[in-house]
């Protein structure tokens, strides 16, 4: 049994701001994740995780506006109830300028949390702004996500979140077409266009390299077999060498055409392939498909 005490992590912010792409992303680098939860429950919460027979290293649990107006003002009393537990515990809060959250609600024409009340979004978002404003103040950390895509977010994440208290070397995975360009700040880039193309197969054309199929496809060639095996071999001897090094994170992507079927199968291949090695810390994306 690990007798170590767990660590949470509280991720709060504007509605729009990312915090479900965070919590996703926490959630893959192994922490026990809670959306929404409410803030008086947060101690109850935790003491129900530590008496378990083997409580996980890392909690993170999303509290936000969705909550009770009265039940962010719990939030500080249920920290320092969670702290008399010995539990370390920070606070993380995801802010955004209001034209990229106008734009981001414009784009995707969800509703603002806010708005069941009647306010126009303008006005939800400062209302959403004045109620947080406890939460920012008491955070530790303030993360601007205002000129951030998805796959930025995640990164950033794993920069400043996954590495806080969790030995190894945080990795990075990615998929990609080269017809949109190379991801400008990956470590390592691997071409998969000279394996067979699932894409000439009409019954494979409209799946992906998370589906069965694709994958039984390009289980069967032989090319595949040796191009996975000789990078797998390469990740074995030298990830521990840039580990030694003191680096803490590392992007790792494929690329294929159209960014679909090869390279997706490879990102989540090698994604298995590192955590059965015993990599806690892998997360892995496909910046056509996500």
């Amino acid at each position: 049994m690990n007798n170590r005490l767990p660590r949470l992590t509280v991720v709060s912010g504007l509605s729009g701001s990312g915090k479900s792409v965070a919590l996703r992303t926490l959630e893959d680098l192994g922490c026990y994740c809670v959306d929404n939860l409410p803030s008086d429950l947060l101690p109850d919460f935790v003491r129900s995780v530590l008496d378990g027979p083997d409580p996980p290293q890392r909690l993170a649990v999303g509290i936000d506006v969705r909550n009770r107006r009265e039940d962010l003002g719990h939030l500080p009393q249920a920290l320092a109830d969670v702290g008399t537990m010995g539990i370390d515990h920070q606070l993380v809060f995801l802010d955004t300028r209001d034209d990229s959250l106008l734009k981001r609600y414009a784009d995707t024409r969800r509703r603002h949390p806010l708005s069941r009340q009647g306010l126009p979004l303008a006005d939800a978002i400062a209302e959403e702004r004045r109620l947080l404003k406890p939460l920012v103040m008491l955070a530790d950390r303030v993360l601007d996500t205002s000129d951030l895509n998805v796959h930025q977010l995640r990164r950033l994440i794993v920069a400043e979140l996954a590495t806080d208290d969790s030995p190894g070397l945080s990795i990075l995975l990615e998929s990609f077409a080269y017809r949109r360009g190379v991801p400008a700040d990956a470590d390592f880039v691997f071409d998969a266009r000279c394996l067979p193309n699932p894409h000439w197969n009409p019954s494979l054309r409209p799946l992906s390299g998370r589906d069965a199929a694709v994958r039984e496809y390009l289980d069967a060639e032989d090319t595949v077999r040796d191009y996975f095996a000789d990078i797998a071999r390469f990740m074995d001897v030298w990830l521990p060498r840039f580990e030694n090094d003191s680096r803490s994170y590392m992007t790792i992507a494929f690329g294929c055409t159209g960014g679909r079927h090869r390279s997706v199968y490879l990102t989540e291949k090698l994604a298995e392939h590192l955590r059965n090695a015993g990599r806690a810390q892998v997360v892995s994306f496909h910046r056509e498909l996500d």
